[in-house]
């Protein structure tokens, strides 16, 4: 390559124009490239975003529930019949009992739950 001091104005025109569409073609290319980076980002991201999110929680969760069961030895301990069994009624029921034994009669828990009654709504017209 020539030294540019000693090139004619005719040659440092054509030279300018093929830098030009050098630094033109490298700058699609860096663009591009940065493109493909932030779709594959933004699709992790969705799919971080769908898994965490796309799930409701229950309706109730959180809600406190009235005991359901109640320790005979010790009655301040109650079980509301959700999650892990305590060990108390563990224990219990590994002796043979059944934990309807323990139910707290007269609770609202205790009650016999009537059917639901869901039936379609009329569309309105």
């Amino acid at each position: 390559m020539k030294n540019p001091t000693s090139m004619s104005f005719d040659e440092l025109i054509g030279l300018r124009e093929r830098v030009d569409s050098l630094i033109a073609s490298m700058a699609a290319i860096v663009k591009r490239d940065l493109q493909d980076k932030l779709d594959r980002l933004s699709d992790l991201g969705r799919k971080v975003k769908s898994s965490a999110l796309g799930k409701r929680p229950h309706a109730l969760r959180g809600r406190k529930i009235a005991p359901k069961y109640r320790n005979p030895k010790n009655r301040s301990e109650t079980w509301a019949g959700r999650g892990m069994m305590p060990l108390w009624m563990r224990a219990l029921v590994k002796q043979g009992h059944k934990p309807e034994e323990y139910a707290i009669r007269g609770s609202a828990a205790a009650r016999a739950k009537r059917p639901v009654k869901r039936g379609r709504r009329k569309a309105a017209r």
